[in-house]
């Protein structure tokens, strides 16, 4: 007997800290009770006797118990891994793994040390009491010789309504289970109350759900309350005008009066409106405006404008006054040459600039240009990818010297890849314009003796797909000579491992290549302008001459046609009250930004110019003479030249 009670005494030291008795355990809501007695083969489950394989038996003063008997009464399942030679205890939470004369168990994937290892006794493995009960989250008690296992298995009802939104008689309601039981098997039988695949009427409802498992236990009632929502109505589609007869050229103020149930009107669409909100041609004219709510529902509604013979102002005359700024209007093409034409000299500085953009359209990987620079240096690059394949664009720089090389990068701006040059030619400018009005401090590295790094590596982030242009703008200097290598190689390659095998493209004989002196131009007009109709060329090659350049890569002189890349700084010193500064292309479609008194213009905001009897608004002086300054570069895949129009506005007319 002593040697009986030393055991058990031994068996309760074994247990978990803090466990706590049978009834304890179902006070706290253990919704299962095995109790077992050692040297006994007898388990009484919930008040149900069975046998075990082997009885309860004390080794080394740990209670043992047969693995897939007690497995069994917690519903687990037991197989072999006769690759491991472990036993499987599995169910739909957890997997158990346990090997003979091996203290180290696995659950869920991770090791759990017990104090005695597992041994084989007349066929059937038997584990320790206490790490089975950790395993399982069970509740340990001893009581003399009587041995109780206590566990939850209580399932949990949970479920999620969907959607969020719900409309009587209209919305279909999914309910999604998320409901949980520790026995891993499929539950038996659910009692839903409230529940409707469709509500029929609006308010608040509540649903509630129980589920019961395989042991018979019911879970606790889940419930979820809704708002169900009246059936969405369409919107209600209005505007009105301050009156319903205008004259030619009469700005129209149009107000939308439209109305939803929830507020949620998601589209807008005029038809008829015109563009700038003015008419210029009499006659009975159909506005209609149609709504469209976040369900998909439209109204529309149409109401008739009278547009009479008296003109007010004609279609140039309302352009100048009301075009919002990046905006375009109509002009006469032909009377913009007659216009004054101002003359102005120009200041440069010895800023280089690298336009790199023959060949235009690549049709093989290789070197695109080269050149041995030093101090400040601006980039422009422009290409096409006609290779066949993905390629990305890189900026490699090599310190051919004996000393290492500071260098530096700030102001920058990408456009693409993209398959329109006028998307890639716009986005450019405006990006790098931006990036100069943010005035970023610059980014050093340095180069050491006989290295190559690449620089600007936002060029190659994005790969340049087969039929698109890329586009970009990049300032740079260098307080010694590097040597820079424009490259492009296949998207996956290495472009500093495959430098040493490439070569340079040949020139297209269409566009630029080159390096050139003096690409920052300073014009300053002291002149009056904006007292009658002015006008200035860009790009033109006369007045604004081109720069004089040379191809290092091939060794031949360069003319900068176009002077794409060229930085002009324009200060205007007396622009005249109640003038319109305007953006007019000569030569084609354009598009491009303009920093304007420090404020970025893109021409245009929602389309380009497409020629020379279109207009785009850069600036309007006020009811008193100012001095305006203007920043820009010509955007590339633009066609030139380029007039900026000082255009007198016509008086205010009632």
């Amino acid at each position: 007997m002593k040697s009986l009670k030393w055991l058990l005494i031994l068996s309760l030291l074994a247990a978990p800290v803090g466990a706590i008795g049978a009834k304890e355990a179902a006070a706290q809501g253990a919704g299962n009770q095995l109790t077992l007695k050692l040297n006994s083969k007898v388990m009484i489950k919930n008040g149900v006797s069975s046998m075990s394989a082997q009885p309860v038996t004390a080794k080394n003063g740990t209670s043992f118990i047969p693995l897939k008997s007690v497995a069994d009464q917690y519903g687990y399942n037991v197989s072999f891994d006769a690759k491991t030679k472990e036993s499987v205890v599995k169910n739909a939470l957890h997997e158990f793994r346990f090997k003979a004369d091996r203290k180290t168990i696995t659950r869920d994937g991770q090791p759990v040390q017990a104090p005695l290892a597992p041994f084989a006794l007349k066929g059937s493995m038997m584990v320790p009491i206490r790490t089975w009960s950790n395993m399982t989250d069970s509740q340990l008690n001893l009581t003399g010789t009587t041995i109780t296992l206590a566990w939850g298995t209580k399932p949990t009802a949970d479920f999620e309504v969907t959607p969020t939104k719900i409309y009587a008689g209209e919305t279909i309601v999914t309910y999604t289970d998320r409901s949980t039981n520790q026995t891993g098997q499929p539950f038996m039988n659910e009692q839903w109350t409230g529940k409707e695949e469709i509500f029929s009427e609006a308010g608040i409802h509540t649903i509630t759900r129980q589920v019961q498992d395989v042991t018979g236990e019911w879970s606790a009632p889940f419930s979820v309350s809704v708002e169900v929502l009246p059936p969405n109505q369409p919107p209600v589609a209005d505007f009105k005008m301050e009156r319903e007869i205008y004259r030619i050229g009469e700005k129209i103020i149009f107000t939308d009066l439209s109305t939803d149930d929830e507020n949620a009107i998601g589209k807008t669409k005029y038809t008829g409106r015109p563009e700038g909100d003015a008419f210029f041609e009499a006659g009975e004219k159909s506005v209609t405006l149609e709504v469209t709510d976040s369900h998909g529902l439209t109204s529309s509604v149409t109401k008739t404008i009278t547009v009479t013979e008296e003109v007010l102002y004609t279609k140039e005359e309302y352009g100048r006054l009301f075009t919002n700024v990046g905006d375009k209007f109509t002009v006469n093409g032909s009377a913009v040459l007659q216009y004054q034409a101002i003359k102005y000299a120009i200041q440069s500085d010895t800023a280089q600039l690298v336009r790199s953009n023959s060949p235009e359209t690549l049709i093989s990987e290789g070197i695109v240009y080269e050149d041995q620079l030093t101090g400040n240096v601006r980039f422009l690059f422009h290409n096409y990818n006609q290779i066949g394949y993905p390629v990305r664009m890189y900026l490699l720089a090599t310190n051919k010297g004996n000393t290492t090389v500071n260098v530096n990068t700030s102001t920058f701006g990408i456009g693409g890849p993209d398959a329109y040059v006028e998307n890639t030619g716009k986005l450019s400018v405006v990006r790098y314009l931006q990036s100069l009005q943010n005035n970023p401090s610059p980014s050093w590295t340095t180069i050491k003796p006989g290295q190559t790094i690449e620089l600007l590596p936002e060029l190659s982030k994005m790969p340049i797909k087969a039929n698109q242009i890329y586009s970009a703008y990049a300032d740079l200097y260098s307080d010694q000579e590097l040597v820079y290598d424009v490259v492009v190689v296949a998207a996956d390659k290495d472009p500093k491992t495959a430098l040493p095998t490439l070569s340079v493209m040949p020139r297209d004989g269409k566009h630029v290549r080159g390096t050139f002196d003096n690409a920052n131009r300073m014009i300053e007009i002291v002149e009056p302008l904006g007292y009658e109709e002015n006008r200035m060329t860009f790009g033109d090659g006369t007045m604004d001459s081109f720069l004089y350049g040379y191809d290092s890569s091939s060794g031949v002189n360069e003319l900068n046609v176009g002077n794409f890349g060229v930085m002009y700084t324009m200060k205007l010193d007396h622009v005249a009250p109640n003038t319109v500064i305007a953006l007019n292309p000569r030569g084609g479609v354009y598009t491009g930004a303009f920093l304007v008194n420090g404020q970025l213009v893109t021409v245009t905001n929602k389309h380009v110019l497409l020629n020379n009897n279109e207009a785009a608004v850069l600036y309007r002086t006020g009811s008193t003479e100012e001095s305006v300054e203007i920043k820009f570069t010509l955007a590339s895949g633009s066609f030139l030249p380029l007039a900026m129009l000082f255009l007198p506005l016509p008086e205010v007319r009632n």
